[in-house]
């Protein structure tokens, strides 16, 4: 790995000032300048460096900012700029990145806004702050753009030093229509990555306002299936990428996203457990503050089977069956390890299995064993068991009351997205028909 090592008088005393990061096996650095551009260009290639981009100023007085790229043997940058809303962070848009993540090496991951999001698609269910930090959380991301343009541009890619930008094999529209990377797609600089089937916003909103348990029991009930109908298709047809289909697990899919990362010694053994239902920021926070507990924490949690969160949780929980949450899970940069199916009570077994060192709990409620028993008396006993308070109190039932106070506003978001996806499968339809009919 080059080390960047630059004193003032490298550039007649006008570099002022370089930080660097090790990032996955890059090294990222900001270098200051009174001068120009490619007086900057010039010092790293010295270095070695693969990438130059000037960015915002960030030292009052100093005109020239660059960020240099390195990666050790390698004289290319592969780096992939996705560009999403990240409404309500699901494992699909996870193994979006996933897949953004193996066609570069360095992964900058675009946000938008509260106010764009309502603009083109309608009203958000998380917040951007929420969202930014939701993102940030996935493993694969490198780094995110706050307030990213809806309208992905040259110029949008050339600002964060992008080689292209990634999106999936579905369509995203402006308000007025447009596809949003029009431009990029012109100029060669796109790439598409496969869309996860069995997932979307659109469908986990519906699940919410169903208030069944049909999407994590009977998928063929009547229910559910009006629920589809309501959720996926429009007024004049259904559109393939805003339609509700099953998800269907697979071993390959865990493998892509479990670490494949056994404990190492000195490592501290933490287990939680949990629904993790509907991956939210609460959950997030709660991860981060568990893994802060240790300077090196192996987390591994404990989800629960589906019959049993249900039966604790009541309702039409969870929102997610435990494939789905599997996947959230293991997604999460501060998780180490997902126990599919995990017991409810933490038993002496458990905790001699995984040798567990620590237990951790947030600050909501424990709701008793089936026969009245604390599900954490073991740990207890053992002296192992810690409260966490992450310092956030969003629970997945304050997410399911937002969607159903604004339920008229969400319904008439996904009709809208509808129309506008099928107005564009249309023109599509017509002009391969046109281009059928000239070769002809």
């Amino acid at each position: 790995m080059p080390v960047l090592c630059l004193s003032p008088h490298d550039l007649e005393e006008s570099t002022i000032l370089v930080l660097p990061e090790l990032k996955q096996g890059l090294l990222v650095a900001l270098m200051y300048c009174s001068q120009g551009l490619e007086d900057l260009r010039q010092l790293g290639g010295l270095y070695g460096a693969t990438s130059f981009h000037e960015v915002d100023n960030m030292i009052p007085g100093f005109g020239t900012s660059v960020k240099l790229v390195f990666k050790e043997g390698r004289r290319t940058l592969g780096t992939g700029l996705p560009k999403q809303s990240y409404d309500m962070v699901h494992y699909g848009h996870s193994n979006q990145l996933r897949q953004a993540k193996a066609m570069g090496d360095y992964l900058i991951v675009g946000v938008h806004t509260d106010d764009e999001i309502s603009k083109h698609k309608g009203p958000p269910v998380f917040t951007q702050v929420e969202r930014y930090k939701m993102v940030r959380a996935i493993k694969w991301v490198d780094e995110i753009v706050e307030g990213a343009p809806y309208v992905t541009t040259l110029e949008t890619l050339d600002k964060y030093c992008c080689d292209f930008c990634v999106h999936g094999d579905d369509i995203t529209l402006t308000v007025d229509g447009k596809d949003t990377y029009e431009e990029v797609k012109e100029s060669g600089r796109y790439r598409e990555c496969k869309r996860t089937q069995g997932v979307s916003t659109t469908d986990l909103v519906g699940r919410m306002l169903l208030m069944t348990k049909a999407h994590h029991s009977n998928m063929g009930s009547s229910d559910y299936q009006q629920h589809t109908d309501n959720f996926g298709r429009g007024p004049k047809g259904h559109s393939p990428w805003t339609g509700v289909s099953q998800f269907l697990q697979t071993s390959q899919k865990i493998i892509q996203f479990a670490s494949g990362q056994e404990p190492q010694p000195g490592d501290t053994i933490i287990y939680v457990a949990g629904a993790f239902d509907l991956f939210h920021i609460g959950h997030v926070d709660f991860l981060e503050a568990v893994s802060k507990l240790s300077d090196k924490p192996y987390v591994i949690v404990g989800l629960h089977f589906d019959q049993e969160v249900n039966r604790y949780k009541g309702k039409n929980y969870p929102i997610m069956n435990i494939h789905e949450r599997t996947l959230s899970v293991l997604a999460c940069r501060y998780v180490s390890e997902v126990v599919i199916g995990a017991p409810y009570a933490v038993t002496k077994d458990l905790l001699d299995h995984f040798k567990v060192d620590l237990v951790c709990h947030g600050k909501t409620e424990v709701f008793p064993d089936r026969d009245g028993s604390d599900p954490y008396a073991v740990p207890r006993r053992m002296g192992i068991l810690q409260t966490v308070d992450s310092g956030n109190i969003l629970t997945t039932d304050d997410i399911v009351q937002r969607i159903i106070k604004n339920r008229l506003l969400f319904e008439a978001r996904n009709l809208k997205k509808e129309a506008k996806e099928m107005a564009v499968i249309q023109a599509m339809k017509r002009r391969e028909e046109e281009k059928a009919k000239e070769r002809a």
